[in-house]
């Protein structure tokens, strides 16, 4: 939109939370010395070379996210954890502002930019938006951002769970933008947890269970966030393998803190009720330092509803499953020793 017609002055200051460069200022015909002259008379404050606010007082983070491009100049995008507030991936103002940039420029070759982070980039991708808008880079590109500086591949699943939960992208636009990425760190991991994420697998405990526990076993494959309706309303289990009225629930902070506890009693009373369904309940330690006793556990427990045990497997030399030698056995795995 910014194309089809001359913004005057007066929509410049409105869609930029009433914040303006000395450049825009010149080009819609005003003097370096008015200027100056706002400026010094305090009609208008200096928040970054170059950058002004058109009023006095605190400026709103709106505003100060709007002075940060502009500062940066032309092409600029907020991006990372910026990016991500602005599109409410994250709850929380990031401390610093992010903003990428094409790699043949260097905002801040003549000084440092307080309170900005500066990243350059050889490819910048820029969401399309009216001119009201601060420009930042698109939700998926955003994640991959984030999943790149990641410490950890936990830390970079929870990126792609928390998007695609909260319905900002899907797993297959995520796909597509890192296809377009010559270099991505753990690239083939994140293809593998794209299509677990697309299955409903939601938080890195989640993965791990799936992953560390369920699959590394020979464990039957259940169905992820299964929505079922009990007497106290619409309940979502996390793993829950219908053919044999088992539900396996995974107790993280993030997923399910204290506050819940009760909450979680009343869905398991629901779920026992409603059709004679267990529950086993699974934390961080089950699912990382216990997960082969915690899968014989769960083996035992699927068997004993009905489960034949077939393709049931240690998961490596130090695997304390012992596979069983037929499915039709009545015997049940055995745990050599507890974790």
């Amino acid at each position: 939109m910014a194309d089809e017609y001359p913004i005057t002055w007066s929509e410049l200051i409105d869609f930029q939370s009433r914040v303006v460069s000395c450049r825009q200022a010149l080009g819609h015909g005003m003097s370096r010395a008015a200027v100056s002259s706002r400026s010094q008379s305090g009609a208008w404050q200096r928040l970054h070379r170059g950058t002004y606010a058109t009023f006095s007082g605190v400026p709103p983070r709106e505003a100060r996210l709007w002075a940060a491009v502009l500062r940066a100049g032309p092409g600029a995008v907020l991006s990372h954890e910026t990016a991500a507030e602005v599109h409410g991936l994250i709850d929380k103002p990031s401390t610093l502002i992010h903003l990428t940039v094409s790699a043949e420029r260097n905002p801040a070759k003549a000084g440092t930019i307080r309170g900005v982070v500066v990243h350059r980039s050889r490819r910048v991708v820029r969401q399309e938006l009216p001119p009201w808008q601060l420009p930042r880079t698109p939700v998926a590109e955003t994640v991959l951002d984030l999943v790149a500086e990641s410490a950890s591949f936990d830390d970079a699943y929870a990126w792609l769970s928390r998007a695609t939960g909260r319905r900002l992208v899907s797993a297959g636009m995520i796909k597509e933008a890192m296809a377009a990425r010559k270099r991505m760190r753990w690239r083939e991991w994140l293809t593998d947890a794209l299509d677990d994420v697309a299955d409903g697998v939601m938080f890195p405990l989640e993965l791990r269970y799936v992953r560390d526990v369920e699959r590394a076993h020979g464990l039957p494959a259940a169905r992820r966030q299964a929505r079922r309706e009990l007497a106290g309303g619409v309940r979502y289990l996390d793993n829950f393998y219908d053919a044999y009225r088992l539900c396996v629930e995974l107790d993280g902070r993030s997923s399910h803190p204290p506050e819940q506890k009760w909450q979680d009693a009343d869905r398991d009373n629901d779920n026992l009720f409603a059709g004679d369904v267990q529950t086993l309940r699974f934390g961080a330690r089950d699912v990382t330092v216990r997960r082969c006793a915690r899968a014989g556990q769960l083996a035992a427990a699927l068997m004993r509803r009905g489960w034949d045990g077939a393709g049931l497997h240690a998961c490596g030399a130090r695997c304390q499953v012992t596979a069983r030698n037929s499915p039709a056995s009545a015997e049940v795995p055995r745990i050599l020793r507890s974790s």
